[in-house]
């Protein structure tokens, strides 16, 4: 079974996002929206089908990535959650939450060994497509 298929998203704390991103927009050319940037790319095994990961700067005091204590967050791609979060309670990993489903995808968290909360994500990139259709601004 695969598990981690890539990066969802790259996640990190600052103390102006907004600030942060027109930076990244003006200065390295991401094309910035509401949640930050998004980039596509293609599935090697399935070259007709768009995959996306997630560029996200969050307000410094958030409590998003609690319990950790870390400035950054990794969310990665999965297939199959549910029987992933099955084999990662039996290894003993701590998961934080239960499964949760949005037209884009269903997320959890779990803890690394050194406290890193980790999100794992098994997307509906059709969907996701359509979340960002339109609100992209330059």
């Amino acid at each position: 079974m695969k598990k981690v298929t890539g990066i969802g998203g790259i996640f990190f704390k600052t103390r102006d996002p907004e600030k942060m991103k027109e930076w990244y927009n003006k200065n390295l050319g991401l094309v910035t929206n509401e949640y930050g940037s998004v980039f596509e790319f293609r599935n090697s095994d399935e070259p007709e089908k768009k995959g996306y990961s997630v560029w996200s700067p969050f307000s410094i005091d958030t409590d998003y990535f609690q319990p950790s204590e870390k400035e950054f967050m990794i969310n990665y791609r999965v297939e199959n959650i549910e029987k992933l979060v099955e084999e990662l309670r039996k290894s003993g990993v701590t998961i934080l939450d239960e499964i949760e489903s949005y037209e884009y995808g269903k997320f959890v968290h779990i803890l690394d060994p050194e406290k890193n909360k980790i999100e794992l994500w098994e997307p509906v990139d059709d969907s996701f497509t359509q979340m960002y259709e339109g609100k992209t601004t330059k």
